[in-house]
């Protein structure tokens, strides 16, 4: 399978790079987001692509933006990516590329979580809430929470981490109706797609969505929604509670990572090896094809 670490359409404005997509200009009120085979871990973006995962993320994306489009507006057009990119750049954009709306981005990630895992359970075994949010006393690892909870994230800059903040603090970034808005969209967005994914077998333990304003001021969904990037899946047939269970996203690369003892989490990364590329490929291609019924598309 070929692979695309790095695009360059020639033929449109490069508005800027971020740690897997690359966003071009099209006209004044749209853009061209190209998912590249560029994986990040730990905010730091590996040397090698993992090939096929651009394409991945970009079919995951469109399955649940339509799955999803009832409960709120969101960026793409419909305009085909090869349309707007010279004849000879096709290839690039082909499959991994969406046209979407040129949207003011919300600079606070919209993070739900459903299970006590990741950050959040070191948050809980430190202070007993996450984000500010009191949880019960006693929770194990992997635990289901009782009901869904928000726990913004402050968008940091390329390679730096994300900042978690307290919904007060959302509140003062952003306003309090706005944040109160994004904050039940995402839970019901939350609510709806681990309804469905538990039909095909998966948990969705948290995620995180991204939110746009348009120039009427109307809220939208945008970047990438419920991939294995943005994402915690697990299938519930090796789900328990006390363990951290195997997932359908990079842990794969992070697990291996940790093993990295020399490696401190900043760039530059160390090489990854062949077999945990490949594996983690075969992680997103099964998570594509559980969740959604289908392949791949060529």
């Amino acid at each position: 399978m070929t692979s695309l670490y790095r695009s360059s359409i020639a033929s449109l404005t490069l508005l800027g790079r971020g740690k897997v997509r690359d966003n071009y200009a099209v006209g004044d009120d749209k853009i061209l987001i190209v998912t590249t085979d560029r994986l990040s871990a730990f905010d730091v973006v590996m040397n090698e692509p993992i090939p096929g995962k651009g394409k991945v993320l970009n079919q995951m994306s469109d399955f649940w933006f339509e799955k999803l489009g009832m409960i709120v507006p969101n960026h793409l057009t419909g305009i085909a990516p090869e349309s707007v990119v010279a004849a000879d750049e096709a290839d690039q954009v082909r499959g991994r590329a969406v046209v979407a709306k040129r949207l003011k981005p919300i600079m606070v990630e919209a993070v739900v979580r459903g299970y006590l895992i990741g950050s959040g359970w070191k948050d809980y075994q430190d202070t007993g809430a996450i984000c500010g949010i009191a949880l019960p006393a006693g929770l194990q690892q992997a635990a289901k929470l009782v009901e869904p909870i928000f726990t913004p994230a402050a968008k940091a800059d390329l390679g730096e981490h994300d900042e978690n903040i307290s919904f007060a603090d959302m509140e003062q970034r952003i306003g309090a109706e706005l944040a109160g808005k994004i904050r039940a969209i995402s839970i019901a967005l939350y609510k709806t797609a681990s309804e469905y994914a538990a039909t095909r077998g998966i948990i969705i333990a948290d995620t995180k969505f991204e939110f746009g304003l348009d120039d009427n001021g109307v809220l939208h969904l945008m970047d990438e929604v419920l991939t294995a990037d943005s994402s915690r899946f697990w299938p519930v047939d090796s789900y328990r509670v006390g363990i951290s269970p195997p997932s359908f996203d990079k842990q794969f690369v992070r697990d291996h990572l940790e093993t990295v003892t020399s490696w401190k989490k900043t760039a530059p990364p160390p090489a990854l090896p062949a077999d945990v590329i490949e594996k983690t490929g075969a992680k997103y291609r099964e998570a594509l094809e559980r969740l959604t019924g289908e392949k791949l598309k060529d």
